[in-house]
């Protein structure tokens, strides 16, 4: 890397302590709460400051409005079984104005994406070793 990149990174994270506290602050005003990893990340406070940083960044794009954010967000925790996360962004969606209707119906497509997720794969192997059943009907 160049050094005049060096230098900017590393004036960003002489402050790192400080973009921390303010994630922090602007994360729980966010999401009503400040999530539990948070205390322990921040024993690695430049990393902390990276990696929070980008991911406030992702979760506010100016391309969607906060409640769709939060909605989406909703979605991919249940999708990935992240159980925290989900109570963490359905409490979000509600303060961002989603109703109940919308977040039972996110929820809704997310588990049956997960289902086509596993029906696609588990009847791709069933296929493969008991073949498409048009054998019999011949």
């Amino acid at each position: 890397m160049k050094p005049e990149n060096e230098k900017l990174i590393d004036d960003f994270l002489a402050h790192a302590d400080d973009l921390g506290d303010e994630i922090v602050t602007d994360v729980e005003k966010m999401l009503g709460v400040v999530p539990f990893i948070f205390p322990i990340l921040r024993d690695r406070p430049e990393s902390f400051a990276l990696s929070t940083l980008a991911d406030y960044r992702f979760s506010r794009p100016d391309s969607l409005d906060p409640k769709t954010a939060e909605l989406i967000a909703v979605a991919a925790a249940a999708g990935a079984g992240a159980d925290s996360c989900l109570k963490v962004h359905i409490g979000a969606a509600l303060k961002e104005g989603a109703s109940r209707d919308e977040i039972l119906d996110v929820l809704l497509i997310a588990a049956m994406i997960g289902k086509t997720r596993v029906l696609a794969s588990s009847l791709r192997r069933f296929r493969e070793v008991c073949g498409d059943g048009r054998e019999a009907e011949e």
